[in-house]
C-alpha cells in the first residue's frame, strides 16, 4: 500500500576517486530512477572524500533530515574503506564482526579469507545485512541508513534486497513536450504562466541542440502525483506554445521518456 504523502531520501556519495575524476560516478543517476520508481522524493546529493570528519558530519547530518539516507563506496577490504567505522560513530554504536557477515565470507573465499578480507564482516551493532548477490561481501541498514557498495554492479544487485524494506509513495508522473526551433526564453513566460496556474505540478525547462529549427529547440517537462492534472496541464501548456508561437513555424510534440 502506498502512502499518500512520499518518504524522502537522501545520497552519499563516497570515494576520493570520485572527487578526483579517476572514477565516473553512475549511482546517483541509478538511485534516483529506484527512488522515483518506488515514489520517494530524492531531496539531497553529497559527495564526501575518504576523510572520517566529513563522513560522519555528512551521515548525521543526512540521515537526520530525510526518511532515508543511502550510501555507496568504502565498504571494502582496503585501508581506504572506512564507511562502516564512520557510521557505526555517526550512529554513536560499536563496530563488532557480525557472524552472519563472517559465514558469508567464509563460504566465499575459504581459506584465501584474510585479515583484510574478514574487515567487511564488521557491521555496526544493531545493523543488518543487505544481500550481495554479484560478490557476496554484504552491505547493511542500521535505522534510516542503507550503507552500499560503490561498485556500480554491485550496487544496484543489492537494491533488490532494500526495496522491501522501504515505505514507498505516490509515484510521480512525468511528461515532456518537446518545442523545435526555439530556445527557452521564448517559452519562459509561457512556462511561468502554467507554473502559477497549477501549483501541485513542477515545470522545468532543458534546451538542446544549436543551429536551424530543427536542430535546436526545448523541451519543457511536467511532474506531477496527480495524472489527471498533469494530462490537462500538459495539453494546456502544449495549446498555449502552438498558439503563441504560431508564427515561427515551431514543431511542438510529445516526446517518451528515456527508459
Amino acid at each position: 500500500m502506498r502512502d499518500q504523502t512520499s518518504p524522502t531520501a537522501a545520497v552519499l556519495i563516497i570515494g576520493d576517486e570520485i572527487l578526483s575524476g579517476r572514477t565516473k560516478d553512475t549511482n546517483l543517476n541509478t538511485l534516483a530512477r529506484f527512488l522515483t520508481a518506488l515514489g520517494i522524493d530524492l531531496k539531497e546529493a553529497r559527495t564526501v572524500g575518504d576523510t572520517r570528519s566529513q563522513i560522519i558530519d555528512a551521515v548525521r547530518a543526512l540521515s537526520g533530515s530525510y526518511d532515508y539516507l543511502f550510501t555507496t563506496g568504502g565498504i571494502g577490504p582496503t585501508h581506504d574503506d572506512i564507511t562502516a567505522d564512520c557510521v557505526a560513530e555517526a550512529m554513536g554504536v560499536a563496530l563488532p564482526e557480525n557472524p552472519e557477515a563472517l559465514a558469508i565470507l567464509e563460504r566465499r573465499y575459504g581459506d584465501e579469507l584474510n585479515d583484510a578480507r574478514r574487515r567487511m564482516a564488521r557491521i555496526p551493532e544493531g545493523g543488518c545485512l543487505i544481500a550481495n548477490p554479484v560478490t557476496d561481501a554484504p552491505g547493511f541498514q542500521i535505522g534510516n541508513v542503507f550503507v552500499m557498495a560503490g561498485v556500480p554492479k554491485i550496487m544496484t544487485a543489492m537494491l533488490d534486497d532494500v526495496a522491501p524494506r522501504l515505505r514507498v509513495g505516490v509515484i510521480t508522473h512525468a511528461r515532456t513536450l518537446k518545442v523545435e526551433g526555439v530556445g527557452e526564453g521564448d517559452v519562459a513566460d509561457l512556462l511561468s504562466a502554467a507554473a502559477d496556474a497549477n501549483r501541485t505540478l513542477s515545470f522545468g525547462s532543458y534546451p538542446f541542440g544549436h543551429g536551424t529549427v530543427g536542430e535546436y529547440g526545448t523541451q519543457l517537462v511536467v511532474r506531477g502525483r496527480d495524472a489527471a492534472a498533469l494530462s490537462a496541464a500538459v495539453e494546456a501548456l502544449k495549446e498555449a506554445v502552438e498558439l503563441t508561437l504560431a508564427d515561427r513555424g515551431v514543431r511542438v510534440f510529445e516526446v517518451r521518456p528515456e527508459a
